[in-house]
């Protein structure tokens, strides 16, 4: 660990090989690691880190063209069959016939050549375009060049089960409806019960990976491979890695659904109280306003115990309920989340008895994710934690903030993901920050467009609640930049008053280059500098070279999300990429018009080695 710790420290600047000549420690090194077949992964990844050591770091940077147009700076860290190659691929994601039956075709392919030949021929293709490696080890060359020109990883083990629509559709029916005998499905929200027609998560979603719950002990191993995540990127990063992470991976998804039709049914019996709408927080009442309008309930134990446990400070209250204990692993929901009732004064539940086994496997939940963000804070690696449905996202934003809470003491360790898609997306994040602010912890977030828009617009249709979504893609970049510029302002507030501006971390995770422009401009206009490290970017491995190798180069703050796996493992992922491909042609004509420029180039100037 504290071997971690030391080089993570020496090895934060980032490294500027690009072209230059290796040196004769490094090819030594590589040579006799491709020939070791008896050293362990830890042995192999700690010869890696001292070869990359071994590359002298620079303070040079490149100037940003930020037309995103020079393919030289696109495409200095490929070589030139890794071109040819991302050229190819892009040729056949844009053959509609190829990727609507992408995953049929390479089952195909791998029955009739056999896994050896099968696993070749992705590598030399789909598999070596769009995945890093196939375990820790495997990958690191490709961390430690995309290093080399300013670009940082967020690494995803990226096996998924291949499961029949019909078998994901039981399980997920399975795992979100109570066992309790006392349970009423009529007391349910629509939003948030669940239905046999969406019960296949993955309806209609491209880029976002889906985990379907079988048992406790499936969680645990998710858990585990998170935690090799997190081993992987503190061994090749130096302490500037970050690694991807599943609330459903790690526990039973009626939970989430239940604890997120308790957020909305408390903002309800705020709203009733108190007028108003929004989150608790946002209503400004303080505690003597409570126990005013309970006040003519006389000497009622039940609501002055209540009143207790009501988190709140000087500026008024911030939740209803104790979050903290039920991070820490402590507190049961069925008695957490009880309400004084407005007219009688009797205490009334918000959601229905939870049986004593799923209150542990609630417990067991959340002790995975403490362990997980446990085991980041002493690596010294960032935790992201992704958005999923509506329907889940309340409880996995409200567990996240409680995290923040906990562990982002000191910086930002625990980030949030908010989808830009969402009518609520700026109102939310204003209330997250408003409560990091209050709380005094650091605020994490990468704000992404969003992954679920056509499930969450048929399933509203469907089950008969709002339509959740902006109406067009148009008033979802709105929205994008609308709450960008919100956090950059807070940003340079707190920079202007003297305090540390990375209270506030932000990724702006887009593929879409006017959105990096408008995040760009933003950050000169208002006055933040790549240099105060408070924003950063991000695209995936395998696509838009063309913005994120030109951002790391220029010194911003680059990544890119770095799946890897066995190669069967992560046909469905590859099958994800090439219909993501397929959906925006437009972006995937400029990286093909820039790619073959490249190759035309080095063809001519006889630069192809």
């Amino acid at each position: 660990m504290a071997f971690i710790r030391f080089f993570g420290k020496f090895g934060s600047s980032p490294l500027r090989i690009g072209s230059s000549k290796k040196n004769l420690y490094q090819i030594t090194v590589s040579r006799f690691i491709s020939s070791s077949s008896q050293l362990s992964a830890v042995q192999k990844s700690s010869i890696l880190l001292e070869k990359a050591k071994a590359s002298p770091p620079s303070g040079k940077k490149d100037p940003l063209d930020t037309t995103f147009n020079d393919p030289i700076a696109a495409f200095k860290s490929k070589t030139t069959f890794e071109l040819i190659r991302g050229y190819f691929v892009y040729l056949i994601c844009s053959s509609e016939t190829l990727v609507e039956n992408n995953m049929k075709i390479m089952k195909l392919m791998n029955s009739i050549l056999g896994e050896k030949l099968f696993n070749s021929l992705m590598k030399a293709t789909f598999y070596g375009h769009f995945v890093a490696g196939e375990d820790q080890v495997k990958i690191v060359p490709t961390l430690e060049r995309l290093r080399s020109f300013g670009v940082k990883p967020i690494l995803d083990y990226s096996v998924e089960e291949d499961l029949s629509q019909e078998e994901a559709e039981e399980r997920e029916v399975s795992a979100s409806v109570s066992t309790a005998s006392t349970a009423n499905s009529d007391a349910t929200l629509p939003q948030y019960s669940v239905d046999k027609s969406f019960a296949d998560r993955r309806y209609k979603v491209q880029s976002a990976r889906t985990y379907f719950y079988l048992n406790e002990a499936t969680c645990e191993k998710n858990m585990e491979i998170f935690i090799q995540c997190l081993e992987a990127v503190a061994n090749s990063t130096f302490g500037t890695g970050i690694t991807a992470i599943k609330l459903t991976a790690l526990g039973r998804p009626q939970l989430l659904l239940q604890i997120s039709e308790v957020i909305q049914k408390t903002r309800q019996y705020m709203m009733d109280i108190a007028g108003g709408t929004g989150n608790v927080l946002t209503h400004h009442k303080t505690i003597k306003d409570l126990e005013k309008y309970f006040g003519t309930m006389g000497d009622n134990k039940d609501v002055k115990e209540f009143l207790k446990k009501v988190t709140t400070d000087k500026e008024g209250i911030l939740h209803l309920f104790p979050w903290s204990g039920i991070v820490d692993e402590r507190s049961e929901l069925s008695e957490t989340f009880r309400v004084p009732d407005p007219k009688t004064g009797q205490m009334r539940r918000l959601t229905s008895q939870i049986p004593p086994k799923e209150e542990e496997m609630f417990r067991n939940m959340i002790r995975r994710l403490n362990y997980i963000v446990k085991t980041a804070e002493e690596l010294d690696v960032r935790i992201m934690i992704d958005a999923e449905q509506t329907y889940f996202q309340p409880a996995i934003s409200r567990i996240t903030l409680e995290m923040m809470r906990k562990y982002n003491t000191k910086k930002a360790i625990v980030f949030n993901t908010y989808q830009c898609y969402l009518k609520d997306t700026y109102r939310e994040v204003c209330t997250d920050l408003e409560q990091a602010a209050r709380q005094n912890f650091y605020f994490g977030a990468k704000l992404v467009r969003g992954a679920y828009i056509e499930q969450e617009r048929a399933r509203a249709a469907a089950l008969g609640y709002e339509d959740p979504t902006n109406p067009s893609y148009e008033a979802t970049t709105e929205m994008y930049h609308k709450t960008l510029t919100e956090c950059l302002r807070r940003i340079k507030k707190l920079k202007d008053s003297g305090i540390d501006p990375k209270k506030i971390a932000i990724m702006v995770a887009s593929h879409n280059e006017d959105t990096v422009r408008f995040a760009i401009e933003k950050m000169k206009e208002i006055g933040i500098s790549p240099e105060d490290k408070v924003i950063c970017f991000g695209q995936l491995l395998g696509m838009c070279d063309y913005i994120t190798m030109p951002l790391g180069q220029a010194g911003y703050s680059a990544y890119k999300y770095i799946p890897y796996g066995p190669v069967n493992e992560v046909l469905p992922y590859l099958s994800r990429r090439a219909q993501e491909n397929k959906g925006v042609l437009k972006k995937i004509q400029k990286e093909k018009k820039l790619l073959l420029s490249e190759i035309t180039r080095r063809l001519l100037r006889g630069q192809l080695f």
